[in-house]
């Protein structure tokens, strides 16, 4: 779904819910599933993709033909002196091919870290991609891989994956030979819209849909038209949930939401038989 319509939220509920079970972070751009599991770093390795310009300062002639070709503006000149700005380098090879000094090298790219944990709920598989760094979808087939093969040495039942926002290419990487795919939406036009692009991409990799509505109540009207919607692309409702306070109260607090309130609250019951429906 969208950003912002609670699928973190969700994938915590499911994280207390299933019991034999490995999590895996695969928003890697805004990674923040660990706010709520709070895990416990076992492993820590880097994360290498792409590749970057840099200039040898020994060899360059000082011509400036990089800064005039360079399309994304990633050459900066300073009192005579050029360097690659790292955050703007594309790695698209061209300033390389186009140095008559040969002063430009392309070097391996340090592109973010990956992490296998443990917290309370099971083992944690997750990333931190680092500022402006690009090739998300390489790192969440990373940790899908990592995760494919602690679960299949372990034995364990099931791999949540709380998946990124729109439909590119670390979506697709998310959802790549799932056995189901929860969809969370929202009652807004944005919401009702991404659904559509979603489902479209999940029918072409033949993936088995679901639907929770989460904050349902704040606008009705358009709820109803996403149910009409639903039922149109024949993807299943498993639950809608209402806006609550408490819900917000248990992301600001870092604590999954079926472990904030009362077990036998109204809500804490509706989501319980939520996480049922998903497995059903």
């Amino acid at each position: 779904g969208k950003g912002g319509t609670g699928k973190t939220f969700f994938t915590g509920c499911l994280a207390v819910y299933f019991k034999d079970k490995i999590i895996v972070d695969c928003d890697v751009d805004a990674a923040n599933l660990h706010l709520i599991l709070h895990p416990k770093i076992k492993e820590k390795h880097e994360f290498w993709s792409g590749k970057k310009a840099y200039i040898d300062q020994d060899n360059c002639s000082l011509c400036g033909t990089c800064k005039e070709i360079c399309r994304f503006s990633a050459v900066i000149e300073e009192n005579g002196i050029y360097t690659i700005d790292p955050y703007s380098c594309e790695g698209c090879t061209i300033c390389s091919y186009m140095c008559p000094s040969e002063a430009i090298v392309l070097k391996d790219n340090l592109a973010g870290y990956y992490f296998i944990s443990e917290t309370k709920y099971g083992p944690f598989i997750h990333a931190e991609l680092g500022i402006a760094q690009e090739n998300s979808g390489k790192l969440v087939a990373k940790l899908r891989e990592i995760a494919k093969n602690l679960a299949e040495k372990k034995n364990y039942k099931y791999v949540i994956i709380d998946g990124p926002p729109g439909v590119g290419c670390p979506v697709i990487a998310s959802l790549t030979d799932v056995d189901i795919a929860i969809i969370i939406t929202e009652p807004t036009l944005s919401g009702l819209h991404d659904l559509e692009r979603v489902v479209e991409l999940a029918n072409h990799f033949k993936i088995p849909l679901k639907l929770i509505i989460n904050k349902f109540n704040l606008n009705e009207e358009i709820t109803s038209k996403i149910e009409k919607r639903a039922d149109e692309l024949k993807v299943q409702i498993i639950g809608k949930i209402p806006f609550s306070e408490d819900i917000l109260n248990s992301v600001k607090f870092g604590i999954p939401f079926l472990e904030y309130v009362n077990s036998d609250t109204p809500l804490y019951q509706q989501i319980i038989q939520i996480c049922k429906n998903v497995d059903t």
